[in-house]
């Protein structure tokens, strides 16, 4: 054979290898040809227990997606622990799943307290913290924490978004806040300080709770006793709904803004009572799916129907339904763009290359977008103001992102 053709065909054979080598899969633990494994942590009991419905519409969603045939072909296998919001148990059941389950990624665990516990072991084991359920400023850290990336708005930019509305709206008045006295409150306390600036005078009473308290009446009374006409709650669902109940009970009237986490009609504003809660103010990003203007949006179809065949027993008027929807839709869409990479670094590589998302219940205007040194997926909110039936948004969309 001529030398020229030899040189030819081993140039194709060669080609083809490194064509070869280009299109194998590739996996870490956690992944197959079949099958991909997703860690989770929920309170399903606890003192937060009002969120284990997150985990469980979750899992619902992933049934769905498993029906439609996964994700490039491989199916979705969604394991879910309770941790009781503690952390300690937060820690067992991070190390089950990394060492003993074997799961690809830990998504969307609850809790500011509970993810600190887990933060730091989870980055030495190079295993993705992905979409943290809740909006600490900490999960926006890529230089010091590459493996964790929160999902929702974070906490101080709220409590700043608060102090605006405050300064344009209630100038003179004199602020009481109720806050849980742990990372998630105090971050939020900081963004209400810092965005009242040189005026955090005007907060004049603040009185934190612990998880394991049983009320906060007690701490209510004292915030009505220092003649504070704006109340901040900062709360979680069962203790949102004790202050609402306790303001109205001892018919305190003040201007009252609730924190996001804890504005579900369903989870606390129906147990608190309709007419208790009538004016309190707070923030959204995504749509009110209880609003009847919004009963012909297609995004609120869509999870409508998406409720009603695969988590019927769930509370439509509970927004931590619609929260946990728009985490799982963007979970799939990271785990879509790994195509057959399936490592651990190619999912944080693609969780932090998210352009332009839409996930059909975001507020109009309101995008999902991440960076390599971005790690804030969402970073504009809303105000709102509840009528008595259900939630007005008002104003204009109000970047959230610190500094601003």
């Amino acid at each position: 054979m001529p030398m020229s053709k030899r040189v030819l065909i081993a140039s194709i054979a060669a080609c083809l290898v490194a064509g070869t080598a280009a299109a194998q899969k590739k996996y870490d633990p956690g992944a197959s040809d079949t099958e991909i494994r997703i860690g989770n942590i929920m309170p399903y009991s606890g003192p937060a227990s009002a969120y284990g419905t997150i985990g469980k519409a979750q899992a619902a969603y992933f049934r769905m997606i498993n029906e439609q045939g996964g994700i490039n072909g491989r199916k979705i296998n969604f394991i879910s622990y309770d941790d009781a919001y503690s952390p300690p148990k937060t820690v067992e059941q991070a190390r089950k799943l990394v060492e003993s389950d074997e799961v690809l990624l830990i998504f969307s665990s609850l809790g500011t307290a509970t993810n600190s516990a887990i933060q730091k072991y989870l980055n030495t084991k190079k295993v993705p913290q992905l979409f943290v359920a809740t909006g600490a400023t900490k999960w926006g850290d890529p230089k010091n924490f590459p493996w964790t990336m929160g999902y929702q708005p974070n906490y101080q930019s709220e409590g700043r978004i608060y102090a605006k509305y405050i300064l344009q709206h209630q100038p003179a008045g004199k602020v009481a806040v109720l806050f849980q006295n742990d990372d998630y409150g105090k971050d939020v306390l900081k963004g209400l300080k810092d965005g009242l600036g040189g005026r955090t005078a005007m907060i004049i009473a603040e009185a934190p709770y612990e998880t394991a308290d049983p009320t906060v009446d007690s701490q209510i009374v004292r915030l009505k006793a220092s003649g504070a006409d704006i109340f901040v709650n900062i709360t979680t669902p069962k203790f949102a709904a004790q202050a609402i109940k306790k303001v109205a009970e001892l018919g305190w009237k003040p201007v009252h803004i609730l924190n996001n986490v804890s504005g579900s009609i369903g989870s606390v504003l129906r147990p608190a009572g309709f007419e208790n809660s009538k004016d309190i103010l707070s923030t959204a990003y995504f749509k009110d799916q209880t609003d009847p203007a919004n009963a012909k949006d297609p995004g609120v179809v869509e999870w409508t129907a998406f409720m009603d065949k695969y988590y019927p027993e769930g509370d439509k008027t509970n927004s931590s339904n619609v929260s946990a929807y728009t985490t799982a839709r963007l979970l799939v869409q990271v785990l879509q763009q790994c195509g057959d990479n399936l490592t651990r670094e190619n999912v944080m590589r693609q969780a932090a290359n998210l352009k332009d998302v839409d996930l059909g219940m975001l507020l109009p205007g309101i995008r999902v977008n991440t960076g390599p040194a971005d790690y804030f997926p969402l970073e504009e909110l809303q105000m709102r103001r509840f009528n008595g039936a259900g939630w007005e948004n008002f104003g204009p969309i109000i970047s959230g992102e610190i500094g601003s």
